[in-house]
């Protein structure tokens, strides 16, 4: 259960990415979910397969967690869209994979700094 609260995340913003890019497009928002699927199916490969990494320890907020779960939600996305008939262009495939890694691992990169910041400094 310790993966839950990265994978909601996530999740949130994925379907945030679905529903800038369709308002981006002056398509229906409330369509967001046609456009997201692929992508969250995708997230939750990409999470399975990196709690299968070897590296120790495992932590779902790291940025080695996070560019696993970037590339697979990316690539496994656009797999999905083409095989359910939909289209990956390129501008898309660039753009969706730019602003799913800002926000993927952005929240993690600053996670990171949080904890930094936070970790108890030794005197000199």
């Amino acid at each position: 259960m310790r993966y839950l609260p990265a994978v909601v995340v996530d999740a949130v913003f994925v379907l945030v990415f679905a529903v800038i890019g369709r308002a981006s497009h002056e398509e229906d928002p409330l369509g967001f979910l046609m456009t997201a699927w692929p992508f969250l199916v995708a997230l939750l490969v990409g999470h399975a397969l990196a709690a299968l990494v070897p590296a120790r320890p495992r932590r779902p907020w790291s940025l080695g967690w996070g560019v696993v779960v970037w590339i697979v939600t990316v690539g496994g996305g656009m797999l999905l869209r083409i095989a359910s008939g939909d289209t990956a262009e390129t501008p898309f495939i660039i753009v969706a994979s730019l602003v799913l890694a800002a926000m993927l691992l952005g929240w993690r990169l600053i996670a990171l700094l949080v904890r930094r910041y936070r970790a108890p400094r030794v005197a000199d």
